[in-house]
């Protein structure tokens, strides 16, 4: 049976997508890697192992290691983790900072992730701090100020888009002695690539854009430096608290990989033109998406991302949350559900998922744009619209 061929350097991002990382299975020719369903590898009968580097599945896994391979090349990173979830991926990132540390996160993003923080550390003696990252000038004030042992970062951020500068943050972090991590979940390594910005970590729920398929629930985190003391915790953090993917969820997530690119510009190009329709509809107040001129941060946008500036966007309806649910029931085509980043368009009611206190707006309806032909998605909103 011939070696299993390894992927040439210099190939574009997609021809490595392609080929879920390269190469074809030595143990079969498969064209596609197996499932590797065992929990733990024998060993021999003076018990060295049979297989160097295959004790237990938890950790020692040919799958999780040939799908972290290629997130880390995508991420321009040196090294990737797999995690349960998202979620898993979050606390992972944030168990770094020690009892009696300080916690600076941007404020206004992903609830899960702004409720576990709060928790985690109240339960820890953690010191948090919550604050607009998209401000600058206040932001790095912030971390001069509190210095703090962990900056998280949300770009953009969900459900408002914002667009922090990722760059400057990332030097005010250094010279604090603070460690970066970025969330960029809703822009996947193909527009957004943070470590290439001075980032320590980058973050992506891998339930999203990464699988894209709405079938699996994961996470994983990237780093560009893989002899760091922080990753040194993250990878034990991994192996002993166990949170890991299962085999069958890993082989998902890289058979969804190996369509990205071409789900990512289909997605892309057709947010761009939905978000660019309804801008200046009589019926929208607002659309919150870093790729029309009107975005606050639409420059900085385009500085940091290239290829698109992502399938997830907000509109604002006119009207109140009563008008918003109108148009949300309207839909056709739009499923009404919660996540983003699948084959098919989602529609939120954000304000109902997070309720009184969260700062969401009752008009404010979060969109994932999928893989459907763009005009299609665009005639569904204009007949929802009818509905206020």
């Amino acid at each position: 049976m011939p070696k299993t061929p390894s992927i040439a350097h210099g190939l574009h991002l997609d021809s490595l997508l392609a080929h879920g990382g390269g190469g074809f299975d030595a143990a079969t020719g498969a064209v596609v890697p197996p499932i590797q369903t065992a929990t733990t590898f024998v060993r021999d009968e003076t018990y060295e192992l049979v297989n160097p580097g295959h004790i237990y599945s938890r950790d020692d896994n040919a799958l999780f290691k040939k799908t972290e391979k290629l997130i880390a090349a995508l991420e321009g990173g040196e090294d990737s983790r797999l995690f349960a979830s998202g979620m898993a991926a979050v606390a992972a990132v944030a168990r770094i900072v020690k009892p009696g540390g300080t916690l600076l996160a941007q404020s206004g993003i992903y609830w899960g992730t702004t409720l576990f923080l709060r928790k985690m550390c109240a339960r820890n003696n953690i010191a948090l701090v919550e604050a607009d990252a998209s401000d600058l000038q206040s932001f790095q004030d912030e971390i001069a100020v509190t210095r703090p042992d962990l900056v998280w970062l949300e770009v953009p951020s969900n459900p408002f888009l914002n667009v922090a500068d990722i760059k400057n943050i990332a030097n005010q972090c250094k010279q604090a002695d603070a460690l970066l991590a970025v969330d960029a979940t809703a822009a996947t390594p193909l527009i957004l690539k943070p470590l290439s910005l001075g980032a320590d970590l980058v973050m992506h729920s891998a339930t999203k854009a990464l699988n894209g398929h709405s079938d699996l629930l994961g996470g994983v985190v990237t780093t560009d430096n893989a002899g760091s003391e922080a990753w040194a915790f993250l990878t034990e953090e991994r192996k002993l608290a166990g949170a890991v993917l299962g085999s069958f969820e890993t082989w998902l997530l890289l058979r969804g990989l190996r369509t990205l690119a071409l789900r990512v510009e289909r997605m892309n190009r057709s947010a761009q033109v939905f978000a660019e329709h309804f801008e200046k509809h009589p019926k929208v107040e607002a659309v919150l998406y870093p790729g029309v001129k009107s975005h606050p941060h639409h420059e900085l946008a385009k500085s940091q991302m290239t290829g698109g500036f992502g399938s997830l966007m907000s509109i604002q309806v006119k009207g109140n949350k009563t008008a918003a649910l109108n148009v949300t029931g309207a839909l056709d085509l739009f499923q009404r559900a919660t996540s983003l980043g699948g084959t098919e368009s989602l529609v939120e009611h954000r304000f109902t998922i997070e309720g009184e206190g969260s700062g969401i707006p009752e008009n404010l309806l979060r969109l994932s744009i999928g893989i459907e032909h763009c005009d299609d998605l665009i005639a569904d909103m204009e007949q929802a619209l009818t509905a206020i």
